[in-house]
């Protein structure tokens, strides 16, 4: 159980009686209490026969994705996580709020100070939100220091890992990090005074550094100096011959900084760290070179505002008020840690090499389909097995590498080949599917490439790779003006005996070697002539100036997505009004946009029953009586994060069911060119029907949405319920391998 301490800031909810009641055999000891996370989304009371333009039936979009930063710190509470995966949940949720200050809380400080009026569909001014903010992320604040503390003391006490203050060190082991600190970090330090002749120093979006104050001890003036934590080779300098025995940097800095100021008297010295404003947002209108718009951008962001500073508690207020002037900050935007600052450092405690202390090892089975190496009519050439049958794969449980990878890979291979064309909104640092479409170009194949440079984060290595696939002789377009793409789309032209086919692979995630093993993610590998026909004039559309394009299966935003959907809500209502049977149920990371929750209200008044998966943020408030009450919403966090989309109809015993790249939010529906497709294949329909299915049965990863705002997490009541959705769906994929079918008689 997490200690009271770590509880303080949450509530244990009363164990409901029914589906919700929570129990405690023996097997499931070491699970924590029935375990509500704390929220802010403070809602109205809903009078049934509201409109449903009232605010009241709509969340907060931030204060919603801070109730997610909370069911991932949850993890890291949990016991029943292995204790490094609890250290690294506690450094995803740091570099979560991290990401979330940047865009989120940047943005609401950009309208705010433009003096935007405009209210948030649940009626609240940017103001109102950056308030409400402020008071969540301190209790998250208050929640993972504190967290911390406890851990680090598992970690010494469980696995042998001691993470010291300097101030605890024997003798002998300060001796041994000062000598460290003379010879590997002493040398690199660049300490910066303050002064009438010295400027107050830039400082870069998540640095660590030093507030350092002086005293001249003839003179007696004060003075301010600031030093940069180098970081580039790692926070955590060990001590001693002792294995994972750490010390944080900063502290042995601290300890020895009078070796940086010679001949001045040392009076304090503190820790803060800075986060700056990542929202830029440029009018595109008039935009006459995309790539020059992102770098000047990326420039600028350098030096955008600063959004949060991080300071330790004990910092004198002269030197608070000094940096809150020195940085134009307000006293709002200031937050102390007790304890260690930044904790999205502790990420590198969690790739320690203690595998007692970590998930079992899951490596990507090869998909059925795919392993036929020895088959005579296919001899394991993928367009072959292609052109057999239609494949689906699903990361991380299928192999990336083997799969999607290895389609790009042989296509720029093939001597028969004649085209590729793909979309690349982010990919890994040495991406393997990059370097085969710079292969494929230099063969003279013709290679076309949508690379993003407005992906958030990324823009400076797509523009990279853009550059590269240039140089390899590929055609690169650098982006939509108005528009992002993160459609996840790839087309293969090869000249055949009965002329040219084409093999296409829609997916919901990145074409991305690395995060394919952490995130889950499907994709269609087909033949399919239609779909063939649908990705050759999207990309003619992504790459030229095609944009009345006509699609027979994919559904495309922000041409058809929207409305499409909107007209499967209404066949569900037709259908429950018919036959009484309307079902709907959707998995995605994100829900926020209005039109479609409206649309969803709708469906529910008219008694369709409403299933939404959604890993994120959400506006829509589920179980309102005459509003929402048949609308269920559940959450799932794990070791691995949920990525795919996808969507399902019921359709009168005819289910419709899709996948693809976008979510129910405004920005993938309006702002952002997306793919969708639906899945014929009745074998393949039926696998995604039951992924569903296991995600809806889940009792040990799955959270309930409740009317309040608050989320429950469900509790297993049979040892076979202990067995969470990623387990479940780990085991389906060996058995597939096997040849043994997954069970098909899940309820629903």
């Amino acid at each position: 159980m997490p200690s009271s301490s770590a509880r303080s800031v949450t509530k244990d909810r009363a164990a409901p009686t029914g589906d919700g009641a929570a129990t405690h055999p023996p097997w499931q000891a070491s699970a924590p209490a029935l375990f509500t996370v704390p929220h802010a989304t403070a809602p109205q009371a809903v009078a049934p026969d509201t409109s449903l333009d009232d605010p009241a039936l709509y969340f907060n979009r931030e204060l919603s994705w801070l109730d997610f930063n909370w069911r991932v710190l949850f993890q890291a509470i949990d016991e029943r996580t292995p204790l490094l995966e609890r250290v690294r949940f506690l450094s995803i949720t740091a570099s979560n709020l991290d990401e979330f200050f940047r865009k989120r809380v940047g943005g609401l400080k950009r309208q705010q100070a433009a003096g935007v009026t405009r209210r948030s569909p649940d009626d609240r001014s940017p103001t109102e939100q950056l308030q409400l903010i402020r008071a969540g992320v301190l209790r998250q604040h208050e929640t993972m220091h504190t967290l911390w503390d406890q851990l680090r003391t598992q970690l010494d006490e469980v696995a042998g890992v001691t993470i010291s203050q300097y101030t605890d060190l024997s003798a002998a082991a300060r001796a041994d990090v000062d000598a460290h600190f003379q010879q590997h970090i002493f040398p690199i330090l660049t300490p910066l005074a303050v002064d009438p002749g010295h400027r107050f120093p830039f400082i870069s979006h998540g640095s660590l550094s030093l507030a350092v104050v002086l005293r001249h001890p003839s003179r007696g003036s004060r003075h301010f100096a600031r030093v940069k934590v180098p970081l580039q080779r790692g926070r955590w300098i060990p001590v001693g011959d002792r294995p994972h025995h750490f010390v944080p940097m900063e502290q042995v800095i601290a300890h020895n900084i009078d070796l940086l100021f010679r001949g001045m008297s040392v009076e304090s010295v503190h820790p803060f760290h800075v986060t700056r404003n990542a929202d830029m947002r440029r009018d595109e209108e008039d935009v006459q070179d995309l790539l020059e718009m992102i770098s000047e951008e990326l420039r600028e962001r350098r030096f955008a505002s600063v959004v949060r500073l991080q300071i330790d508690p004990s910092m004198p207020d002269v030197v608070r008020r000094w940096l809150v002037r020195e940085l134009a900050l307000a006293a709002e935007d200031v937050y102390t840690c007790d304890g260690l600052i930044d904790l999205s450092s502790c990420a590198a405690l969690a790739d320690l090499d203690l595998p007692a202390h970590k998930y079992t090892p899951w490596e990507p089975v090869h998909h059925a389909q795919l392993v036929a190496e020895n088959d005579s009519e296919t001899n394991g050439n993928i367009l072959r097995i292609m052109r057999k049958q239609d494949l689906l794969v699903h990361h991380p449980y299928d192999s990336f590498r083997t799969s999607v990878q290895r389609f790009i890979e042989e296509a720029s291979r093939d001597p028969k080949v004649l085209a590729i064309k793909q979309t690349v909104y982010r990919t890994s640092e040495d991406s393997p599917i990059i370097k085969a479409l710079m292969r494929a170009a230099e063969r003279g194949k013709q290679v076309a490439v949508l690379v993003e440079v407005k992906a958030r984060f990324d823009e400076e290595n797509n523009i990279e790779w853009g550059q590269r696939l240039e140089k390899a002789g590929a055609h690169v377009t650098y982006g939509l003006v108005g528009l992002k793409t993160h459609a996840k789309a790839a087309l293969v032209v090869r000249e055949e005996a009965g002329g040219l086919r084409t093999y296409c692979h829609i997916g919901t995630g990145n074409y991305n070697s690395d995060t394919a093993r952490l995130y889950t993610d499907l994709g269609l590998l087909t033949t399919q002539e239609e779909v063939g026909k649908d990705l050759v004039n999207l990309f003619h559309y992504l790459t030229g100036y095609a944009p009345e394009q006509h699609y027979e299966r994919l559904i495309v935003a922000p041409r058809d997505m929207r409305r499409h959907f909107e007209e499967r809500i209404a066949q569900e209502i037709a259908h429950q009004k018919a036959h009484g049977n309307g079902r709907i149920i959707a998995k995605m990371n994100g829900l926020d946009d209005v039109q479609m929750i409206r649309s969803l209200y709708r469906a529910s008044q008219a008694g369709v029953r409403i299933d939404l998966i959604v890993r994120g943020h959400t506006r829509i408030r589920p179980g309102l009586p005459g509003i929402s009450e048949n609308i269920r919403v559940r959450s799932i966090v794990g070791r691995f994060l949920e990525h795919h989309r996808i969507y399902y109809f019921g359709n009168n015993g005819d289910p419709q069911v899709y996948i693809g790249s976008a979510d129910w939010q405004r920005r993938n529906l309006d702002d952002r060119v997306e793919a969708v497709i639906d899945v014929r294949s009745r074998t393949l329909r039926a696998r995604l029907i039951q992924i569903l299915r296991a995600a809806l049965n889940d009792r040990r990863l799955a959270w309930e949405l409740h009317p309040d705002g608050t989320y429950v997490q469900h509790q297993p009541r049979t040892s076979a319920e202990a067995v969470g959705y990623h387990d479940c769906l780990m085991d389906w994929a060996r058995r597939r391998v096997a040849g043994i079918e997954a069970p098909w008689d899940l309820p629903e």
